[in-house]
């Protein structure tokens, strides 16, 4: 750690290489990596001393405005739904790409863009009219496994967090930095692709709804569903609900339409 010394040269008493205080600047180098934090630590402390007034006004001033977005966000929200899902979504999907292009996450671009092609052609066929009779399967079993990994990286996630806080990272001689990091980083994961796929996924269910004819936001459908008819693809039912069966299963929604689970 730096220590300040006195420099006592004879003088007027003035301002003055006599009065001059000098840090001495230590070898990073040669400090282990705990002793470098805690010396960073310490500048950090001395570099905002007195500043304890300016950042308690900080806190308010975000407190209050996170306030006021939440109670606008909900007026936006329930007075124009669709405006709001739209903006929110293409904020959602744009704004975390900037940051890390910025920053030089590539990872984050990988796996964006990975999921960005993949979801972009599913979102293409849901759109098309009309829609085709396997759409509807194929829509179904991508945003499930979409839920299904967002869910996975969310319990791993928590479980090395966990493990962390209970220093479960000591057994193994290692510090609890990584651990944390990785533990937060599967977390942002699986919260974001899950959230991000769940929008898109009600996007693509109401197109398909409106594009097969079951559903009108106005008047009477134009298709009439009969009862062994699957609600989703428009396709034969196999089997009853509760029945055994070995390929699919049917479930029938609270609506009391029925569809194939795959």
């Amino acid at each position: 750690m730096a220590t300040p010394v006195k420099m006592q040269v004879p003088g007027d008493g003035k301002l003055s290489a006599s009065n001059a205080t000098v840090h001495l600047t230590p070898d990073l180098t040669k400090m282990s990596p705990e002793e470098r934090w805690r010396y960073e630590h310490q500048k950090l402390h001395e570099l905002h001393k007195g500043h304890e007034a300016m950042h308690m006004e900080m806190v308010l001033i975000l407190l209050v405005t996170m306030i006021v977005a939440q109670v606008l966000l909900i007026q936006w929200r329930q007075r124009h739904v669709k405006s709001y899902q739209v903006v929110s979504l293409f904020g959602m999907w744009i704004i975390p790409l900037l940051f890390s292009i910025r920053n030089l996450f590539w990872r984050f671009v990988f796996t964006w863009l990975l999921f960005s092609c993949i979801t972009g052609l599913i979102v293409f066929k849901s759109l098309q009219r009309p829609v085709h009779p396997a759409t509807p399967r194929m829509v179904y079993k991508w945003f499930f496994l979409v839920h299904k990994l967002s869910y996975a990286l969310g319990i791993v996630g928590y479980v090395v967090m966990m493990l962390t806080l209970f220093g479960i990272n000591a057994i193994f001689r290692s510090q609890p930095h990584p651990w944390m990091d990785f533990s937060l980083l599967l977390l942002f994961y699986g919260l974001y692709y899950g959230v991000l796929g769940r929008d898109v996924a009600e996007i693509c269910a109401d197109r398909m709804a409106a594009h097969i004819g079951y559903y009108t936001p106005i008047g009477m459908p134009s298709r009439h569903l009969d009862p062994d008819v699957c609600a989703v693809c428009g396709n034969r039912l196999l089997v009853g609900v509760g029945q055994e069966a070995i390929l699919e299963e049917t479930y029938r929604l609270s609506c009391s339409h029925e569809y194939p689970l795959y």
